[in-house]
């Protein structure tokens, strides 16, 4: 499995994202998710990764890297994400800056908002390329 490191982070890695695990160990939900959105990133020729930092204190679901920056994602089976579920995307935020095309928590919800902290909201319902 192929491992990048960000460019100003040698701790950080982030691998190649798939439905590698069960999806008992993963969730229904966020299988789901990260076929839909490896299906839309393929599309348009981006990759897709997990990331996890070392010692796995911080986790993202999936990390879609583009020419133009990186997109990154948390899937959260429910409907009002809170900001303990927006930890690490408010945390990669900070370490990317710049880098960090958008941050978005993908939900089950009916509609789609931006946080007070700037992290969009979107239902799974609602994603398309």
């Amino acid at each position: 499995m192929a491992t990048r490191n960000f460019p100003s982070s040698p701790s950080l890695d982030y691998r190649p994202s798939g439905l590698a695990l069960p999806l008992e160990a993963c969730g229904l939900f966020e299988s789901l998710v990260a076929l839909s959105v490896r299906t839309f990133a393929q599309s348009i020729e981006a990759r897709t990764y997990h990331l996890r930092t070392e010692g796995g204190r911080h986790e993202i679901d999936l990390v879609v890297e583009t020419s133009d920056g990186v997109l990154a994602i948390e899937a959260k089976l429910g409907t009002a994400p809170n900001d303990h579920d927006a930890r690490h995307l408010v945390w990669l935020r900070e370490r990317l800056g710049e880098g960090l095309l958008d941050a978005v928590i993908i939900t089950t919800g009916t509609e789609a908002y931006r946080r007070r902290d700037g992290i969009a909201v979107i239902p799974l319902a609602l994603l398309g390329p």
